[in-house]
């Protein structure tokens, strides 16, 4: 049986990616350590034995010959756990400022292309006895079907780890240049017209080829163009570095909701509105010149499904918000942003956020992951800044017995965007997650901490 062949969408991850543009998506979870500490060989065991339930992360990527097909998944026969588990430490007692500058220095490097596309760093040394789980994952690796984010496979719902049958994995033979490409062949006489548009595409250019896969995905996740109108300009739409800068937020959940009853609206709703008075004040610590009329757009990854599908049954679908930054009265804010919304998912069957906590037990990383790969391909002309918000279980979690105290979603930058906001709910917390351009956002700390003050005047107007 020939090796499996990524999807026309996973292969034009890795043909778009580019230094400037690293393909991956990550997240950050603080975790309060066990009376007897964490135990690094222990996590490894851990994430060894769950690699039987998503196999794809033993694999790697081969490229065919000639770029006569698109790549295959073939087994790592030198597969070491240990390579992509690692071990790291702050100086003690490390900081908020010391950990998410290792944040972002470890997202600003890409993944080696010549292993499977995935990493977990376990980060020691944090004030009050805690330590962080630092992960990142190739978006040409989660589907969502088959394949899930490396942070849903970790974490368990009791301090005692679920068990998991022990298996002894045998990799299977990688097939040599020759069997790839009598694959290739053959696969070309099956198929003729998919094979021939490819083998042009490489011809031409093997990014220029990805870019055409690329406009797949926008169809694939039914993205929204407001009137076709092109988003206006903004600081956040920059050339970008190799360097990221990542900053923090939280926030309570109950008050999140306490606002939402009280405006009528949806939590979502209220995160949007946060980020939008955010941005307004952000942009008036630069000097920006900020108008009644002064908008930034936002693409707004939201889970649907169809008219009978059940929750899991559903797709990423992309929609355009403009985020009224202009509007003085928060009130006000939330009143465009809730009606914005509700225009765009009246006839999408939007999830609730219930059922999308329910997804596949922790699912907020494999659905950012998924929100990211909606994104890229789009064009950096339509929107400023991606935001995704992906509700996750209101109960504790755990990794190797230590409970997660705090989760923060590390989004990607596409091509041009200079900012994106990751947001996710976790066990009573809202948890905000800021990847920045370094040079374009010296200052997004300050964006990260106008957060409270964004919130607190949703509750006061």
């Amino acid at each position: 049986m020939p090796p499996p062949r990524l999807s026309a969408v996973d292969a034009s991850f890795l043909y778009l990616e580019q230094p400037r543009t690293p393909m991956h998506v990550g997240a950050v979870g603080i975790f309060c350590a066990p009376a007897a500490g964490i135990d690094y060989e222990r996590l490894v065991e851990i994430v060894e034995r769950r690699l039987v339930a998503v196999p794809r992360y033993r694999q790697k990527v081969r490229r065919v010959p000639g770029e006569l097909a698109r790549p295959v998944w073939v087994d790592d026969a030198d597969f070491d756990v240990a390579f992509h588990v690692r071990r790291s430490a702050l100086p003690r007692p490390g900081t908020s400022a010391q950990l998410t500058e290792l944040v972002a220095r470890l997202m600003s490097r890409p993944l080696d292309p010549d292993r499977p596309l995935w990493e977990v760093y376990l980060v020691e040394g944090l004030a009050d006895g805690r330590f962080a789980v630092i992960t990142k994952t190739h978006q040409a690796m989660v589907d969502g079907i088959t394949t899930i984010d490396i942070g849903q496979v970790l974490l368990d719902q009791t301090p005692e780890p679920r068990e998991v049958p022990d298996e002894l994995w045998m990799p299977r033979p990688e097939p040599s240049d020759v069997r790839l490409v009598v694959d290739a062949v053959a696969e070309a006489v099956a198929r003729p017209g998919q094979v021939v548009d490819a083998v042009w595409a490489t011809a031409n250019d093997a990014v220029a080829g990805a870019a055409r896969l690329a406009r797949g995905v926008g169809a694939l996740v039914g993205t929204i163009v407001t009137g076709g109108r092109l988003a206006p300009g903004s600081p956040l739409n920059v050339d970008l570095s190799t360097q990221r800068r990542f900053a923090v937020a939280r926030g309570d959940l109950a008050a999140y909701r306490e606002v939402r009853t009280a405006h009528g609206c949806t939590v979502n709703d209220v995160v949007l509105t946060v980020v939008t008075g955010a941005l307004r004040a952000w942009l008036l610590s630069r000097g920006e010149p900020v108008t009644a009329a002064s908008r930034v757009r936002a693409m707004v990854p939201l889970w649907v499904q169809g008219a009978d599908a059940p929750a899991s049954g559903g797709q990423v679908t992309s929609t355009l918000v403009d985020l009224p930054v202009g509007e003085q009265s928060p009130a006000l804010r939330l009143q465009h942003v809730a009606h914005a919304m509700r225009e765009h998912t009246a006839g999408n069957r939007s999830v609730r956020a219930a059922a999308l906590a329910r997804i596949g037990g922790y699912a907020p990383p494999t659905l950012h992951a998924l929100g990211a790969r909606a994104v890229n391909g789009i064009s950096k002309r339509i929107f400023n800044l991606v935001v995704t918000n992906v509700p996750g279980p209101q109960v504790p979690l755990y990794a190797a017995g230590a409970r997660m105290l705090e989760t923060y979603p590390v989004m990607p930058l596409a091509d041009g965007q200079g900012l994106a906001v990751g947001v996710t709910s976790y066990d009573g917390g809202v948890f905000y997650g800021f990847n920045a351009d370094r040079d374009a956002l010296p200052d997004v700390d300050v964006l990260a901490a106008t957060v409270d003050e964004a919130f607190d005047e949703l509750r006061v107007d």
